[in-house]
This record gives C-alpha cells, sequence and structure tokens, in this order.
C-alpha cells in the first residue's frame, strides 16, 4: 500500500496507473481482453407491448429491474443471454449486470472476454470497480442524458494470474448469492405483509379460522366487519396544514427542512436532510412531532406517507401535508391504513391518472377510512408493524451484505486481500 507520506510499497506490491498492486497482476486495457458490442435501436414502431417477439432491454429497464419491458419484431437487434455481462453508457452509466435475456439497446454494451486469460467471472466484478465508473464519468458527455461511450477506449483493468481471477470470483460471488437469498427474504416479507393487510382490514384482527365467522358488509372501499364504521378522513383529524415555502440550506441555521424527496421508501436519513432559516412564529407553526403524518401532494409519489415517530427538530416543506389526528384514530393505525390498496385506490382515482393533478386538503379529508374501535386499531397496527420491523431487519442485514460486498471488491480487486491469505484464516 502507498504511504502519504513517503510513498513506500508494501512489500510485493508495485505502483501503476490504477495504485498499487502484487506485483505479478498485470494492468491492462479493457479492449484488449474484451469486446463491447453495442446494442440496436430498432424503432418504437416495432415495439410490440402484448408480449409478441423479443424481449428488447433498454437501459431504464435494467434500473427498474426489468419493469415496463417491451418486445420487438425488429430483426435488426443484438442478443444477450442469461449468463452474457451488460454495461450501460447512456444514462445511468457504468452500471454493470447480466441475468437478461433478449434484445438489447444502443446504450447497452455486451461485454464478453477475447481470450482463456481473461475469466468472465471476474470481468463481471472487475468492471463494477469505483476506477472504471469514474472513468466512464470523466468521459461522458450530454447534459439531459448523459454519454460515456467515447470511454470505453479508457478503460483499465487489474489483471490477476487466472487461478486468482477464478478465486475472486468465488468470494464475490458467495457475498452476492447471499444478498441475492436475503432479497427473497424481503420480498417474502413483503408479501405475509400485503396477505396480512388484506386479512386484518377485511375481517378485522381475528385468526383465519375465525375469519369465517366475522360478519361483513360492503362499503365504498370494499368488505369490513358489518360493525365497523367507515368515516371520511376529515372526521377524524384535526386540520391539516400545508408545508412551509422556503429555501433550503446545507448550512446548520434554524430546524431541519423535511422535502417530499426526503422522505424514500425506507424512511428519512435525516443526517442529509438540509435546514431552514424561519422565524420563532413559523418554526412553531410548521414544527413536526411525533404522531403527525405527512402527505406527498404532487408529482410521481403523489399520496406516499411517513408517519413521524423521532427525529431531530424539524418543519415541513409546501409540497407535503400535514395531518394529525384526533383522539379517535390512532396514528399508527392510520399509517398502516395509507399503504392499503384501498387508500391507493382512492389516491389514484382523484389523480383521475393525472400525475400532476395531486392531491390537495379536500381530497385528503374525503378519503374513506375504516374505523374500528381504539382497542382493534391498537391490535392491527402492532401486528402490521412487527412485520414492518422483520421486514426492517432483513433489509439492514441486506445493506450489510452490500457494504461488505463494496468493501471486498476494493480490497480484492487491489490485492490488499488475497484469496489464499484469506482463505487460510477460514481454514
Amino acid at each position: 500500500m502507498v504511504s502519504n507520506h513517503n510513498n513506500e510499497l508494501s512489500e510485493g506490491f508495485k505502483m501503476t496507473e490504477l495504485g498499487s498492486i502484487p506485483m505479478e497482476w498485470e494492468v491492462v486495457r479493457a479492449t484488449d481482453y474484451c469486446s463491447f458490442d453495442r446494442g440496436t435501436e430498432p424503432g418504437s414502431s416495432s415495439y410490440n407491448r402484448l408480449r409478441k417477439g423479443i424481449p428488447f432491454i433498454r437501459v431504464g429497464n435494467i434500473a427498474a429491474q426489468m419493469q415496463e419491458l417491451v418486445y420487438t419484431t425488429s430483426a435488426d437487434i443484438k442478443l444477450c443471454a442469461m449468463k452474457d455481462i451488460l454495461m450501460t453508457f447512456d444514462g445511468s452509466l457504468g452500471v454493470v449486470t447480466r441475468g437478461f435475456e433478449g434484445a438489447y439497446s444502443s446504450g447497452i454494451r455486451k461485454v464478453t472476454p477475447l481470450n482463456n486469460n481473461l475469466d468472465k467471472n471476474y470481468l463481471y466484478f472487475v468492471l463494477q470497480m469505483n476506477v472504471v465508473r469514474e472513468v466512464i464519468e470523466k468521459h461522458a458527455v450530454g447534459v439531459t442524458i448523459k454519454h460515456a461511450s467515447k470511454a470505453i477506449p479508457h478503460i483499465k483493468i487489474p489483471l490477476p494470474p487466472l487461478p486468482e481471477q477464478k478465486a475472486i470470483d468465488r468470494v464475490l460471488s458467495t457475498i452476492q448469492k447471499a444478498i441475492e437469498a436475503q432479497d427473497k427474504i424481503i420480498a417474502a416479507a413483503r408479501e405475509l405483509k400485503k396477505s396480512l393487510m388484506h386479512h386484518l382490514f377485511t375481517y378485522g384482527p381475528v385468526t383465519v379460522a375465525e375469519a369465517e365467522k366475522v360478519p361483513l358488509k360492503e362499503t365504498e372501499i370494499g368488505l369490513v366487519p358489518e360493525y365497523w364504521d367507515v368515516v371520511r378522513l376529515g372526521e377524524v383529524i384535526d386540520k391539516p396544514e400545508y408545508g412551509y415555502t422556503a429555501s433550503a440550506s446545507s448550512e446548520m441555521m434554524g430546524p431541519k427542512f423535511l422535502r417530499i424527496t426526503d422522505i424514500q421508501n425506507s424512511g428519512v436519513d435525516w443526517v442529509s436532510v438540509p435546514y431552514c432559516a424561519c422565524s420563532p412564529v413559523e418554526e412553531g407553526k410548521y414544527k413536526l412531532q411525533s404522531g403527525d403524518i405527512l402527505f406527498a401532494r404532487i408529482g410521481a409519489t403523489t399520496g406516499k406517507t411517513y408517519l413521524i415517530k423521532d427525529g431531530p427538530p424539524a418543519i415541513f416543506a409546501s409540497y407535503l401535508i400535514r395531518v394529525r389526528c384526533k383522539s379517535s384514530l390512532l396514528p399508527d393505525y392510520l399509517g398502516q391504513f395509507t399503504t392499503t390498496d384501498q387508500y391507493w385506490n382512492q389516491i389514484n382515482a382523484s389523480k383521475g391518472g393525472r400525475l400532476k393533478q395531486g392531491i390537495n386538503i379536500p381530497v385528503l379529508k374525503s378519503l374513506l377510512v375504516p374505523f374500528p374501535s381504539l382497542p382493534e386499531q391498537q391490535e392491527i397496527a402492532l401486528m402490521l408493524s412487527s412485520v414492518d420491523k422483520k421486514i426492517e431487519a432483513e433489509e439492514n442485514r441486506k445493506a450489510a451484505l452490500q457494504d461488505l460486498f463494496k468493501t471486498m471488491l476494493h480490497l480484492l480487486m487491489t490485492g490488499k486481500i488475497r484469496v489464499k491469505d484469506l482463505e487460510a484464516k477460514l481454514a
């Protein structure tokens, strides 16, 4: 390793343009060892959304895990198989993936080894190094959509002897398989919650065996227990409030300023939330407290909610609506209801298919909410919260594995950790 002070190398290492690597390794130009075969653009006229023809993989499909995939009937296509390596050079630059089968677009390159000195699985991992991504980003051009085809001749990679390439692949593949297994666990937990929500908001907090004994009634939002009420949200909440209109600041001045973009699927990363300079009166009016529920009121996230439970002193921005529940409605229960199909069907109907339409306070107050007794609300919220904790724990395990993968990718690809040493320690 290079010293920050005297540039001395660790024994057995040499300095290269990629940094220090083991003496017996090489640094090679990627194009000397593999091909980057560009895809084609058969044209939208050849697309077939009825799933006839060949699946056509675009850059956006890779980022969205193959959602909104179209099919093409064009003969002007290039094909990829499940084990082929795909790399994006338009839009989301430098994304490396595999496991897709079909035709691929011109923003994607199929990367294939040219000789037996480069292991295909090693190539898949080495292309994910930060030094490769940095070269691609350096040569990218364009404003709205970045293009980086000219970066390909500049990509260089470390090349260990073939046995060590295969050994590196074994270690990284093991971690990747663990991440994939974690994905399946998370997906199963999400399906469990979806089924549990349907059961609880249809039959109440009863067992499956008891469910058939629960008398039901048909309402505007579907079947609910006969003894439940269905109320307008406006009847069980205080007056909703639109957020504060102001500019965010990275300087530590005033409270945190929670915006619509700060609310992600995994919650809020309060460290990254900016600040806002405001008067004591404004801070008092817009200050968030535990139990507040924020509703996104415009854009692609319209209807998305976030329940405030803890966090630093914060106010909320103008594209959010704050709701505070009356004593007859538990915030945790309402928060869980806003993840159900019953809720989202109403939100989507209010938008009328218009993304920019959004929602406002009158729309919010008119939403129908199933309204059981407080003990039942609490029981439903607790049952669903336990599943949420399970999902959060599994997502944390996945995040830890992803961090491990990134760390091991760097250490293995620079020789800071040698597989033979790692295997010896494990043995």
